[in-house]
């Protein structure tokens, strides 16, 4: 994919699962895996439909939709993370998106931004081998709200030093694209450069 930043673009955010790493269908096992045990079903075209949302967000809302109570909801987060930990090495690049990161590095500054956790961003962008070409990595710890809210990459602009409109988000959700949105920040669809 042949991709030329807008001028007046001075920084570039990408979200990491679904975008730099292909982790979806990964995720979902991991999902789907965890709930079983609860007993809630989790489609597959729900799941993407909540992408971008960290997961106790998602636990809490798939109980209230489907009427089944949950208990410790931060355990249930440990055990769907640690069902993906145990698959990552599964995981793949998004090779189109790799491509752009890798010919802006170290010519714009870039960050990642995602609504996963800290452990699990990092632990995944290690895998595909692409951690240290961010300045910054801005993950659901570091907001208060979440996707689609604008939390999450306007805090990537501030460490980044640079103004929200000069920023480029690469995303592939639509909770995410809002997000950018709301951000007032430019931003690119890439779900059209990769089979799901």
């Amino acid at each position: 994919m042949n991709w030329t930043p807008q001028p007046g673009t001075q920084a570039l955010i990408f979200d990491c699962d679904g975008t730099l790493a292909d982790t979806m269908p990964i995720h979902f096992r991991a999902w789907t895996a965890m709930l079983t045990r609860h007993g809630i079903a989790f489609t597959e075209k729900r799941f993407y439909e909540l992408g971008g949302m960290p997961t106790n967000r998602i636990i809490r809302l798939l109980s209230e939709e489907t009427g089944v109570p949950v208990g410790d909801v931060e355990a249930m987060v440990l055990a769907k993370e640690g069902h993906f930990l145990e698959l990552l090495h599964e995981v793949t690049a998004v090779e189109a998106v790799l491509r752009i990161a890798d010919a802006y590095r170290g010519k714009l500054p870039m960050a990642v931004a995602s609504g996963g956790y800290r452990d699990v961003v990092r632990q995944t962008l290690d895998a595909i081998g692409v951690r240290d070409w961010f300045a910054t990595i801005v993950c659901a710890e570091d907001t208060a709200r979440h996707k689609p809210e604008p939390d999450v990459f306007l805090e990537a602009a501030r460490r980044l030093g640079v103004e929200p409109t000069a920023c480029v988000v690469f995303e592939d959700t639509d909770i995410g694209l809002e997000a950018a949105r709301r951000a007032g920040m430019m931003s690119v669809d890439v779900r059209g450069w990769y089979v799901r």
